[in-house]
């Protein structure tokens, strides 16, 4: 239905229909609205087009537009006749428009619902998708303009069109008549919509990413003609990685004769190199960089990576500047990495990319690995590269992007990349903000459904430099979302390799128990105790005795592995003392051997100043899979032992998200008491063990050099492969066949047009929530005592009398609340009492309200957070959750099974179910009720608050004795919109 300002509104640009978008191929485009000042800009463009795309655009040759056309497809009111156009360079390559009709196919005004689409795809962009990019924004604009249904009539032979509205996932009939193929569908997205939008979103973003990280030839813009400077740097690094296509070196004042520089052809413009180029990576002052850009852009350049600084990092100039970098970019359809970039490496074979100030290439591996941060990215890669033989030799990474200010390319780009990379296993992050946390949580989810993901998320306001959309949800909500969507939540960088380093080469464990054994007694508790305080399920640690040799530990752990009750086993060793002892490399290989034997099951080992037995652990030079049959073996290591062979703690100096804690958490010298165990179980008596089974091919086996640290990552593991197994059955949305969601609608629509767009009243309240099936009891006014005693006689006593004033509601802790008040006696004394202790009636607001039926009073909320999206929280009520912050969240829409996790997950849940002898209460209807708000707040974006407080859970129903609602009026884009980069 068209509203009063759509009609103020009619001729005036509507500035948020413009987006810039990716296409198939990975390259960009910008999408906007068509006005009157691109009439030559449209005459330019149908030129280009080929007669035969014009042929099936109007039904017959049509080789040049009038100029009534070029008017006619250049002035619109945006609301009855809107036209889009994509443009590359800022010139036309796409055009969409719409007509509205009535019933009698001619041009109407609202309220009709239909419009007629037509679309016109330059020649040399066709299969690049911007057709059907354009549908998405077309039919987001239709809705916003009360059109719910498209027609289109195209030639039979013009199948490549027909397509685009076949695939597009919406509801439609077809017909065919005089020639001609007449298409209806419906705009409302459906689920297939969606899905299809996702995957092309998914296809665009990942191969745009693809485009900067697997380029086909390199451009170094800025190279010094002196050594060092870090053009020169990146030059050299990028040529001795070997990478595998061309690559030059460009500087404008190169002198003419200079024809190369450190063995790489040199240039004076990027318009001098002969052939494509694929990527260019600019270290230039900002202030040259536009030009750059300009060069870049007119030479076909697909994709930059700034390593230039002076942007979003130094203040407002420098964000007003970053902000015409990205738009000057996206206008040449180029995508940026940066600026203020560490660079971007890729270790594919067939690549070979080090575009980066990282002055060694990391050795291949199946790690994807993303930092914002420089500095942290530095540290991630030094740590994965310290040893030759190392750390690295069983972490290599399949590619490396710091993405700087994240300008253009975030995280969720990257995500989307990874996410089909057959040559990345686990993806390590570290997210100093998140720019868009509801696309970042569902991407996620379905990466971490796939292949683990590890992240470590600051915990301040976002750096200079990041651009991030304000949440007013706190930083450990957020963190629970994330887990909540399969995401490994960790605290440090420490903990981040960590992790990674375990789920890179183990399988994942079926459960929480473990087995513990090792040559020393003291280890093998300390592992139980944090196995204990980690919430995992150890059994008695085994003890081998210091004087155990290699075949004791294999057989050992052979043993372990072979046993049903055993989910991992974590093998701790010292050096041991005596002849018969083995040496590293004698002990590193009757692990592997035994381990390779049982490859379901994860193996990690706790080593104590044995520097040797990490190294020999780690004499691989990749986390690629080992051929069968191949004798080469390969151990993940995540402790930090030196090249030497030293002891871990320069590791523990790294920097961390939330300062160097590292040394603190990671202490071996603080073991967490607990549940004593049994006495040390002694290893049975040695028998005959073959050291390595012919053929078996070694397992990579992760060693830590602090028994925590080992814990945590196989704690986070379990955690993991536990969502995993939940995810393959996420659980269903119900259907409520009580639920009036058009009356729901009608209501909150009318409440919006009389302006009523903060805080709903308590009736409407009361009756938009009874449209979802959520009865709130009445309360009455109570402004006298004689007024208080007429509600109480009609609601029938026993009643409750509360004062509702802003600082008093909500806390009976305070006294505003007396409750099973039997008879109009115990009323007038109690109101009577509240007035003296809090002032007059006017004040306090009392009101009266039936008694329910006793039960655990709780809370429930919803709310809309412009960064997050909508949120569902629970909590039981009163100070004491409120102050230790003791309240659940999940992300709307809310699954059976996720309302089902949500009762169960805060701290308190114990007294919901017969906590020392009490009553368990109605967990089911408390479900149903979340399941009901998540249903109200999903299906209506205008809702953009609910509080349901108190409700009383009893032994049988509950009851919502108080409700708020807050309305507002929807965005008029969100992630269920068109396709569309972030505008920072």
């Amino acid at each position: 239905m068209q509203t009063p300002a759509d009609r103020q509104d009619r001729h005036e640009y509507p500035a948020h229909w413009e987006a810039d978008v990716v296409l198939r191929d990975g390259g960009t485009a910008r999408i906007r609205p068509i006005t009157t000042d691109d009439a030559d800009r449209l005459v330019s463009f149908y030129e280009q087009v080929s007669d035969e795309s014009k042929y099936y655009r109007f039904f017959a040759p049509y080789p040049r537009l009038s100029a009534k056309d070029v008017h006619r497809f250049t002035h619109h009111d945006f609301v009855d006749r809107v036209g889009l156009a994509a443009t590359v360079g800022g010139e036309f390559i796409a055009t969409v428009r719409y007509d509205r009709i009535g019933a009698d196919g001619m041009a109407a005004s609202a309220p009709a619902d239909e419009a007629e689409v037509a679309f016109l795809v330059q020649d040399a962009h066709q299969g690049r998708g911007v057709a059907s990019a354009l549908l998405e924004h077309i039919a987001a604009v239709a809705r916003e303009r009360g059109i719910r249904r498209f027609a289109a009539e195209v030639l039979p032979a013009n199948t490549k069109m027909i397509k685009v509205f076949t695939d597009a996932g919406y509801t439609q009939k077809r017909s065919f008549e005089d020639g001609v193929v007449r298409l209806e569908f419906d705009l409302e997205p459906t689920d297939r919509s969606l899905a299809v939008q996702r995957a092309r979103e998914q296809r665009a973003e990942a191969r745009s990413v693809r485009r900067l990280l697997a380029p086909g030839s390199v451009a170094v813009i800025g190279v010094g003609r002196a050594p060092g400077g870090v053009g020169r740097s990146v030059l050299g690094n990028i040529r001795d990685a070997g990478y595998r296509g061309p690559l030059h070196a460009v500087n404008s004042a190169f002198p003419e004769d200079v024809k190369e520089i450190d063995g790489v052809r040199a240039h004076r413009s990027v318009r001098d190199i002969e052939g494509p180029v694929d990527l260019a990576v600019v270290a230039v002052p900002a202030d040259r960089v536009p030009g750059v850009v300009a060069e870049c852009g007119a030479h076909g350049v697909q994709g930059l990576v700034v390593l230039s600084a002076g942007y979003a990092e130094i203040g407002p100039e420098g964000r007003e500047r970053q902000r015409a970098l990205v738009r000057q970019a996206r206008a040449y359809g180029m995508r940026i990495i940066g600026p203020n970039a560490f660079g971007v490496i890729n270790t594919a074979a067939d690549v070979r990319l080090n575009a980066s100030l990282a002055p060694e290439m990391p050795r291949p591996g199946r790690i994807g690995m993303f930092a914002q941060s420089g500095a942290i990215g530095i540290a991630l890669l030094s740590r994965l590269h310290r040893r030759g033989g190392g750390i690295t030799g069983v972490t290599g990474v399949s590619t490396f992007v710091s993405s700087g200010n994240r300008a253009d390319v975030s995280g969720n780009d990257v995500l989307q990349y990874w996410f089909d990379d057959p040559d990345t296993d686990v993806v390590l992050m570290y997210l100093e903000s998140i720019g868009n946390p509801r696309k970042f949580t569902r991407l996620a989810r379905r990466t971490a459904a796939a292949k683990p993901l590890v992240v470590v998320q600051g915990a301040g306001s976002a750096p200079q430099g990041h651009a991030v959309r304000a949440t007013r949800l706190p930083h450990d909500t957020v963190s629970a979302l994330l887990r909540q969507a399969g995401v490994i939540r960790v605290d440090t960088i420490t903990e981040l390799v960590d992790a990674g380093l375990l789920l890179a080469r183990q399988p994942l464990p079926a459960g929480p128990r473990v087995t513990i054994l090792g040559n020393s007694e003291s280890l093998g508790m300390l592992t139980y105790d944090r196995c204990l305080a980690e919430g995992l399920e150890p059994s008695t640690p085994i003890d081998l005795t210091t004087s155990a040799t290699a075949a004791d530990f294999h057989r050992a752990l052979s043993h372990a592995l072979a046993d049903d009750a055993s989910d991992a086993v974590v093998v701790t060793a010292i050096p041991a003392i005596g002849e018969a002892s083995p040496d590293d490399a004698e002990l590193a290989e009757a692990l592997r051997s035994a381990a390779a034997a049982a490859p379901e099951k994860p193996v990690l080992v706790v080593h104590v100043e044995l520097g040797g037995l990490a190294e020999a652990l780690s004499l691989a030079t990749s986390t690629a899979p080992v051929p069968p049959g191949d004798g080469a073996g390969a151990v993940v290591v995540g402790g930090a032992v030196s090249a030497a062979g030293g002891t871990a703690e320069a590791e523990e100096t790294a920097p961390t998200a939330e300062g160097d804690r590292t040394a603190e958490r990671h202490s071996a010298a603080t073991p967490t008491p607990s549940v004593r165990p049994p006495a040390v179980r002694r290893a049975p008596p040695e028998t005959p063990v073959a050291l390595a089974p012919a053929g078996t091919t070694p397992r990579l086996i992760p060693a830590y050099p602090a028994a925590e640290r080992a814990v945590r990552a196989l704690a986070e593991a379990v955690k993991y492969a536990h969502w995993r197994r939940e995810a393959t059955e996420p659980g269903k949305v119900p259907e409520y066949d009580d639920i009036d969601e058009r009356g729901a609608a009608k209501l909150i629509a009318g409440l919006l047009e009389r302006g009523e767009g903060l805080a709903v009243g308590p009736e409407d309240t009361r009756e938009l929530l009874a449209a979802y099936g959520i009865r709130v009891r009445p309360a009455l006014p109570a402004p006298t005592p004689d007024a208080a005693a007429e509600a109480a006689h009609a609601l029938g006593y026993p009643v409750a009398l509360k004062a509702t004033a802003p600082h008093l509601r909500h806390r009976a802790d305070l006294g505003g609340v007396r409750l099973d008040l039997a008879d109009e006696e115990q009323l007038r004394r109690a109101y009577a009492e509240l007035t003296e202790l809090f002032g007059p009636a006017e004040q306090l607001r009392p009101v009266v309200q039936a008694m329910a039926a006793r039960g655990v009073d709780t809370v429930v909320r919803a709310v809309i957070d412009p960064a997050a999206g909508a949120v569902l929280s629970f909590g039981l009520a009163g100070a004491a959750s409120q102050l230790l912050g003791d309240t659940a969240h999940r992300l709307v829409p809310v699954t059976e099974r996720e309302a089902s996790s949500l009762v169960r997950s805060i701290r308190t849940a114990p007294l919901l179910f017969g906590w020392r002898g009490s009553t368990p209460v109605d967990t089911p209807a408390l479900e149903e009720l979340l399941l009901r708000v998540s249903r109200l707040v999903d299906d209506h974006p205008e809702v953009v608050a609910v509080t349901l407080e108190p409700v009383v859970v009893a032994q049988h129903g509950l009851t919502v004795l108080d409700a708020t609602i807050r309305l507002a009026p929807p965005p008029a884009r969100d992630d269920l919109g068109p396709r569309t980069l972030p505008v920072y």
